[in-house]
Formats: C-alpha cells, structure tokens, sequence
C-alpha cells in the first residue's frame, strides 16, 4: 500500500445542518468510486473541506473512508492545523485508525520562516512509519514551501511524494530536478494532469476526479502507455470540469456535481455559499459535456 500512484479524489465531506457527518453517503462515494477504478482515496483534501470541521468531523471523515476502502486502495488522510503539536496528534491518530498516508498540510496566521515551516513538516513525517505526502498551495495558504525546504524535506525517509497546487507547472519540473528519485510529484487540479505525467508525475490528487473517476483513470492509463495523442486528445475535453472547479468555490462546485449524480452531500459548511441556480446549470452542463 505505500506505492502511491494514479487518481487520488479529494473526497468531499458531507455535512449535515447540525453538523453531523453524512457517513452513509460518504461510504457510498467512496466503493463507487474505488469501484470505478481510483487507485486510493484522499479525506480532508481542500475539496474536503478541511479549514472548516472541527477535529470530530475530520476523525468521522477519515474513518469512514479507510472502512468503506477495506484495504482495497490506499486512504491517505489529510493533516492540518496551524499549531505543530496538533498536526502530530492528528497524524498519529489517523494511522492508528488505519491511513496508509498522511497529506500534510500547513495552515498559517502568523507568517512563518523557511526554519518554521520546514520544522511542521518534519514534525509530522517523524511521528508516524507511513509515508507522507506533502501539500502546498500558494494560492490559499499564507507560508509557501521553497525548493530549499522542499529538497531538504524530500531528504527524510517518510516524505516520499508531494501535490505542489501552484499554478506554475515548471515549479513541479524543478522539484523533480532538485529532488530526484527522492521524492514523487502528484498533480493537482491547478495542472494539466496529462503534462504533469509527460514531465514523470506519478498521478493527481483533486476534487474533479470525484465527478469523472472513470475517465480521469482512463486518462492515466493513457499516460502510462504513453499513448499521447490519445491521452491529450481526452484530456482536452476533460479540461472543461477543471475550468469550472477554478471558477467556482472548491466544495460548492464539487457537491454540486455530486448532487447532480445523485450523492446527497449537502451544502458547503458556512459561511461558504452553495453555487447559484446558474452555475449549478454551467457544472450540469459541463458534465454532460464529458458525458
């Protein structure tokens, strides 16, 4: 289980008005989309809502994913906080529970150091024996990871992979180049899956992959075959779902998606807004589209 590699969806985290995880439609979710083919599955992604559920929540999340695997894919847990010893804590009690990974990532109020963040990291990698993905998104977090800190990062035995959310896909060739065979680069939604693959990724992680788990695996096995006229000509049309997700609030755009395909996932936690009638008709759309 600790060859991560292929489609990861960012699952979503169903919430009901009094705060309640929808566990039975998660687990639903879950087995339609490892039996589509995904080859693991991501709770507390950014599609998952993180930022907004309390540590009750993410502990419900995460175990309903890792029951509803059953060792069939990799779970791989998404790890938050702004505070060190919380992000370890959580670590911890998510491989307890039974994660093969942990996604971690760096929340920040108060601007941090290369030293700091670094050190976040680390902390978490050195608390758990399962391998550890790390996470960065500059566009919504306020203390990015240089390729200084990601090299010396990628030096530790449990940092195997990384999902860089940039928008910047010659960041993710230069993390390759610094760090080699040391660490792994996932995709996110913010790249071109296909071109990341061309480069040496390994897969992608993000929310789009929960709408369209089919054809997102197609997508990969196109890659890896190196069948590259087919594989671009698919990824094109797959293309349009990732240019709605950027137009539109993450977890609005993918519930609704989900909605429209029959998961009652709900709304996005407050204060985030559902999409409006229009753009929940633009997504419609969309997936129609990609049929």
């Amino acid at each position: 289980m600790t060859d991560f590699h292929g489609v990861f969806p960012y699952l979503v985290s169903p919430v009901n008005p009094d705060g309640q995880i929808r566990t039975e439609v998660l687990g639903r979710l879950c087995d339609d989309l490892i039996m589509s083919g995904v080859h693991g599955l991501t709770p507390l992604g950014s599609t998952g809502e993180f930022a907004y559920l309390n540590n009750v929540q993410r502990i419900a999340v995460v175990q309903v994913a890792i029951e509803a695997a059953g060792r069939r894919v990799p779970v791989v847990a998404g790890v938050v906080s702004t505070s060190t010893q919380d992000a370890v804590a959580q670590a911890r009690a998510y491989q307890k529970m039974g994660a093969d990974g942990i996604l971690s990532i760096l929340e920040a109020y108060f601007p941090l150091g290369d030293a700091q963040i670094e050190s976040y990291f680390r902390a978490i990698a050195d608390a758990v024996d399962i391998p550890v993905v790390i996470y960065t998104n500059p566009q919504f977090q306020r203390s990015d990871l240089t390729l200084d800190v990601i090299a010396r990062l990628a030096a530790h035995p449990r940092i195997q992979y990384i999902k860089d959310a940039s928008t910047n896909t010659g960041r993710l060739l230069s993390i390759m180049n610094r760090c080699g065979d040391n660490i792994r680069v996932f995709s996110a939604s913010a790249h071109i899956p296909a071109a990341v693959m061309l480069i040496g990724g390994v897969g992608w992680m993000a929310g789009p992959a929960c709408l369209i788990p089919r054809r997102s695996v197609e997508l990969y096995n196109l890659c890896k075959a190196a069948r590259w006229d087919e594989a671009l000509a698919l990824q094109r049309r797959l293309w349009r779902i990732n240019e709605a997700f950027a137009r539109y609030n993450l977890a609005a755009c993918i519930k609704a998606g989900l909605a429209i395909q029959g998961y009652d996932v709900g709304d996005p936690v407050p204060p985030q807004a559902a999409l409006t009638v229009d753009e929940r008709k633009a997504v419609e759309a969309v997936l129609q589209e990609i049929g």
